[in-house]
């Protein structure tokens, strides 16, 4: 058996910070396969190289995996959100400290594994799932049988009954509710929408696979009783699904009588009276809904699948249930125009007791639609490399003319957030006066 130290390289923390949920999903099946793991998050040890040194060299690792959550920060009016550089830091100081393997894994990583495994200089990745997959390597490498510098996890996407619980580390636990009052989980994988600039069903799949809701709600109980975790953010593609298996995991979180807080991703589509009820009986306080595009022309043109007015209803009934709401928007997609811009901020103006974060341009990923668009659109060639951040903005419109309209229809209204990184300087604002949580939960909370 082998000693494995695990590293999670994600320092990105906006929105809020996010624990390493596949670190320690992945830390738990290498655990129930013998071995002898470690799990070190770079953002908890605030980027402490001295850290990092002492932990390497008294653990003694036999190899060690680096997952890569994020390539850069989507945002285009940034200077400084691309990742990888510190990733490639990262590597070449760990290979100072260890000759042990060095592995790469994650969801960034799997999005461009060739590019981002030569960047970064470290000896091996795996693409995919590596719960399974990377147990497996190991095994290989301990029978000195030689593996490719790019492990391909198998073809079977593991199905949502065979999915663990991940291996929570209580000390990482307590460090991400002191900065974000809440820890992580999932409760499925994979995702059936076609959004024309989303890598989620290349990632994990083009349906949802649903873990057991007995076994989601047990790890819920688990975290409140063994780690006094009272607040959850499900990190699922979409927390809502046409099945209804969120409303069975809403119901049994009711039934247990938990008396948990949680927040999720959801589509506006779907979205019921009665449904969104039962989920507020379920510790349901705050939602971050998908928008994405502000009326139903660029909605189409990102392939949506709903309507303005969806978002309308959802946003309606998330102010009379009196649960916080926030729209993620973005400007500059296929079909945009000057007219559509204008006609998105006034959608936007509309939608009461909500905040918007807004984006200018799409981030453009690899295997999607948009990807194939671009390139038909002459605004890349089908060779050029997207390890750093390309955008996709309609040549419609000219990207400043983008952000001045923006700008100028949010005005000065603390509910509508442009750039998104003006987020996160007012989060850390709001952090230094203890204020823990999702900042349109502070925002949207009354005054007295």
């Amino acid at each position: 058996m082998s000693r494995i130290f695990l590293i999670s390289s994600n320092t990105c923390t906006c929105p809020n910070p996010v624990y390493p949920i596949g670190m320690a999903i992945v830390a738990a099946s290498l655990k129930n396969h013998g071995h002898t793991v470690a799990q070190f998050d770079f953002l908890e040890k605030q980027q402490n190289l001295a850290s990092l040194n002492t932990a390497i060299q008294e653990f003694d690792p036999d190899f060690i995996g680096i997952s890569i959550r994020n390539i850069d920060n989507v945002d285009s009016t940034s200077d400084d959100g691309w990742f990888l550089k510190d990733v490639k830091a990262l590597v070449s100081h760990v290979k100072t400290l260890s000759n042990s393997p060095t592995v790469l894994g994650g969801s960034a990583f799997s999005l461009l594994p060739q590019e981002i495994l030569d960047y970064t200089g470290a000896d091996h990745g795996i693409v995919g799932e590596g719960e399974n997959s990377f147990p497996q390597f190991i095994a290989a490498m301990e029978q000195n049988i030689p593996q490719p510098r790019i492990l391909v996890s198998a073809s079977r996407l593991i199905p949502g009954d065979e999915m663990i619980s991940p291996d929570f580390n209580d000390d990482l636990l307590q460090f991400y509710v002191e900065k974000s009052a809440m820890a992580n989980l999932q409760t499925k994988r994979g995702c059936p929408n076609r959004c024309a600039y989303c890598s989620y069903p290349a990632l994990e799949g083009t349906r949802f696979r649903f873990r057991d809701p007995i076994a989601v709600v047990d790890d819920i109980e688990r975290l409140k009783k063994d780690h006094g975790i009272r607040s959850l953010f499900f990190t699922d593609s979409l927390f809502n699904d046409a099945q209804g298996n969120h409303l069975v995991i809403a119901e049994e979180i009711i039934r247990r009588d938990l008396d948990v807080r949680w927040s999720a991703f959801f589509s506006p589509k779907g979205i019921s009276k009665e449904g969104l009820g039962v989920m507020k009986r379920s510790g349901l306080y705050a939602v971050e809904l998908g928008t994405d595009a502000g009326c139903d022309e660029t909605l189409e043109g990102i392939n949506k699948g709903f309507s303005f007015s969806d978002v309308v209803k959802t946003n309606e009934l998330c102010r009379k249930e009196e649960i916080p709401a926030a729209h993620f928007i973005m400007f500059g997609g296929p079909g945009e125009r000057i007219e559509t811009v204008e006609e998105g901020l006034r959608n936007i103006e509309g939608l009461n007791h909500c905040v918007v974060f807004a984006y200018s341009g799409i981030r453009i990923l690899p295997g999607t639609d948009l990807h194939t668009r671009a390139i038909k659109e002459n605004i890349l060639s089908d060779t050029d490399s997207l390890l750093k951040p390309v955008y996709y903005f309609s040549p419609k419109i000219d990207a400043r003319e983008i952000n001045a309209r923006i700008l100028a229809g949010f005005g000065k209204r603390k509910d509508r957030i442009y750039p998104p990184s003006k987020g996160e300087i007012r989060m850390k604002a709001l952090n230094m006066f203890g204020f823990k949580g999702l900042l349109w939960d502070f925002l949207l909370a009354p005054r007295n």
